[in-house]
């Protein structure tokens, strides 16, 4: 089962990374790296992504566990079929990642991000993820794309 080894290690690696943080960085404070390109810093995130619900964590809490359940059967169903990696793969990234952001909402009530980009642009700097982010953007354009 590569797919599920996969949306383990994701939901792991993250769970790792956001516990160091957690134990390691303060408020406010940032570490440059990759030459400045990358800040490391320390964010809880109440809400959803960009911070959307901030003030409804029940609401975003409920609908995250809905979505990933259905991903979850989705992604039984897929496993039936023969011929559709490129799907297995998007949605175990996206179980991977959904996973470990709806586990630190459930026991920490708040998903913990610790990357920004440094770019020209200042909205995008402010901006700051972790990297179930980026597994659940890629898994999403990964499955819409196996979907055809």
């Amino acid at each position: 089962m590569i797919f599920a080894a996969v949306a383990a290690a994701i939901f792991v690696g993250d769970f790792f990374l956001k516990r160091y943080m957690e134990k390691h960085m303060g408020f406010g404070k940032g570490k440059p790296v990759c030459g400045g390109r990358v800040l490391l810093r320390k964010y809880h995130n109440h809400g959803a992504a960009f911070n959307f619900l901030e003030r409804r964590p029940g609401l975003v809490k409920g609908l995250c566990g809905g979505l990933l359940l259905a991903l979850g059967v989705t992604w039984a169903a897929q496993l039936r079929k023969k011929g559709r990696p490129g799907m297995l793969l998007g949605l175990s990234f996206l179980l991977g990642g959904g996973g470990s952001n709806l586990y630190d909402r459930l026991a920490k009530g708040y998903v913990v991000d610790y990357f920004s980009f440094q770019t020209p642009f200042k909205r995008l700097n402010r901006i700051v993820f972790n990297i179930s982010d980026f597994f659940i953007f890629a898994g999403s354009i990964l499955a819409a794309i196996a979907r055809k």
